[in-house]
């Protein structure tokens, strides 16, 4: 799983941003591993130095083999809470997505010769 860390202008400190948030990213999603061929993260801070509450910004897309991406975004007033919200959101829907594919593909089909034959 590759992993991608974008920071926009108004953050600081990108370097250490991004291989904690990098460390993250394996430690959370480490278990995606085989359906998740990449993640790119995206951080920002809106307002950059202006005051006003849920200006930072965290956008997480992850990219399954042979399937659409999945994104989330997650808003809070710290990069940490946007990130982590972004984490959890991205973590509950590939669970979701992910379980359902599994659930489809382990199903019998309607199609299938059962033995029945209607008169």
């Amino acid at each position: 799983m590759q992993i991608q860390v974008n920071t926009s202008n108004g953050v600081n400190n990108k370097d250490a941003l991004e291989r904690w948030a990098d460390a993250e990213i394996k430690q959370q999603l480490g278990r995606f591993v085989d359906d998740v061929t990449r993640v790119e993260v995206h951080l920002s801070d809106e307002n950059h130095d202006k005051a006003g509450g849920g200006d930072k910004c965290c956008v997480m897309e992850a990219r399954l083999a042979h399937h659409q991406p999945l994104a989330v975004t997650q808003h809070a007033t710290t990069l940490d809470e946007a990130f982590r919200g972004a984490a959890d959101k991205l973590k509950r829907l590939l669970d979701n997505t992910l379980g359902r594919l599994n659930n489809h593909r382990d199903r019998d089909s309607i199609r299938k010769d059962t033995g029945f034959i209607a008169e």
